[in-house]
């Protein structure tokens, strides 16, 4: 404890220097915009900034009459707003293992600041946090702390000797008994985590009577609540009980009008997570298109490479006896994103990238949205899920995950147009968060 406390001391001195910067007002002139709403992208309209926000959005060629402002030629360029991971894990992974020994005020700090070089402004991490969480969150939040903007569920709910692993640390909570679980959701509520976090899936499963009484009291305190899924038949009950987020695909069965209708009726978010299906399938005898990309290659932790590419570990893909329904799980995932969107469920984007090595930060969630665009998701509305919908999500839309006069300065320069290709999105010459560019 008194490590953390020595630690926010000092990220409170950085930021008295940071803060007493002098802002500087900056129009970035004749780019694309795509703001991500999901409406049609501007052409040739230069934008401008003022502190750390937005301050107007102006035909090219506009002078804008502020004193000592910076012109910047964005001319062949795009920008777009950063993205929100609203389902990854922070601090679980160093290296090629997980655990909950890796998370430190360093690990997570290290994190925080490739999701940001990788375009990703705000992360929520799910369920998997310790104690000092807390202390590193409020540090993001008052800006103390760089990188991507974190959010927390804190600790997560598991059924006892189910899942999540027990690698995820000890701080998983397992109640056996709806009463149990009502008194850990009131001692985490005093925390004030920004989700909660709950696994019904797995062997042994979380009885609904004690996920249902998480539902209830995570709603009295206006705390919205995620669940890992994978089952039709869990989805249907977790809908009935109040769920707010799917956080993962359902991946059995094909989603009904049933399921749809009620889930546009209470306000259900989804999250497909499409990467981490074909991440579980990508390695053996053959590498996906993308193994050789520099862009993967930098963001994977070190020894992964090695790993990957070992001949113990594609035997093991190989070997695969899941191979068969890891493949049919992929199809369905695709299916039925299609099928949600076409109906109108409300979708935000999230990759599940931080739980296992093959899950890159960074990198997952440019992939993430390349799966949704194959699965048949117009390009300006993924970007849309990506950015917007995972700020609505969080509650931050106010302030973030578009780009409109009022908002904060948070956006990605690309050198291509993703609207050409979404894979452009990792053409990234430059970051701006709060007004500042940080890249």
């Amino acid at each position: 404890m008194l490590k953390l406390v020595i630690f926010s001391v000092c990220l409170s001195a950085i930021s008295l220097c940071t803060n007493a910067q002098q802002q500087t007002s900056y129009i970035i002139q004749d780019v694309t915009l795509i703001d991500g709403s999901g409406g049609e992208a501007r052409s040739h309209v230069s934008l401008v900034i003022k502190d750390d926000t937005i301050a107007a959005i102006l035909p090219a060629g506009t002078n804008y009459p502020i004193k000592g402002t910076e012109e910047i030629n964005g001319s062949g360029k795009t920008i777009m707003p950063l993205m929100v991971d609203a389902h990854c894990h922070v601090g679980l992974l160093k290296g090629t293992s997980i655990g909950a020994q890796h998370f430190t005020p360093d690990n997570v700090s290290r994190q925080l600041v490739q999701y940001l070089q990788y375009g990703v402004g705000t992360v929520l991490s799910l369920g998997t946090d310790q104690p000092n969480g807390f202390l590193l969150r409020d540090a993001s939040r008052a800006e103390m702390l760089g990188g991507a903007s974190y959010y927390t569920a804190g600790f997560g709910f598991g059924a006892p000797r189910g899942v999540p692993p027990v690698a995820f640390g000890p701080s998983i909570l397992r109640p056996g008994s709806a009463d149990e679980a009502l008194q850990q959701m009131r001692n985490l509520v005093t925390l004030k985590p920004d989700f909660v976090k709950i696994w019904v899936d797995g062997s042994p499963r979380m009885l609904p009577e004690i996920y249902r009484v998480i539902i209830a009291e995570a709603h009295l305190h206006n705390i919205k609540v995620a669940a890992h899924v994978y089952y039709l038949e869990d989805a249907r009950q977790l809908v009935d009980a109040g769920i707010d987020v799917l956080a993962h695909s359902i991946r059995d069965q094909e989603v009904d009008d049933a399921l749809i209708h009620a889930m546009k009726q209470k306000n259900v978010c989804y999250i497909p997570t499409l990467c981490i299906e074909e991440f579980g399938l990508s390695y053996g005898a053959s590498n996906p298109g993308w193994f050789t990309d520099p862009f993967f290659m930098r963001s994977l932790e070190p020894g992964v490479w090695d790993l990957l590419n070992s001949d113990t570990y594609r035997k093991q893909q190989q070997d695969d006896k899941e191979k068969d329904r890891k493949i049919k799980a992929f199809a369905m995932a695709k299916r039925n994103l299609q099928k949600l969107d076409s109906a109108g469920v409300v979708i935000a984007m999230g990759t599940d990238s931080g739980a296992q090595p093959v899950r890159a930060q960074g990198f997952s969630e440019h992939r993430e949205l390349q799966l949704m665009t194959e699965a048949g998701i117009p390009v300006l509305k993924a970007i849309s899920y990506a950015t917007h919908q995972g700020a609505v999500l969080l509650g931050i839309d106010k302030q973030t995950g578009a780009l409109q006069p009022g908002k904060k300065a948070d956006f990605m320069l690309l050198d291509a147009d993703p609207q050409l290709d979404v894979r452009a999105t990792q053409s990234i010459s430059g970051i701006w968060k709060n007004g500042k560019q940080i890249q």
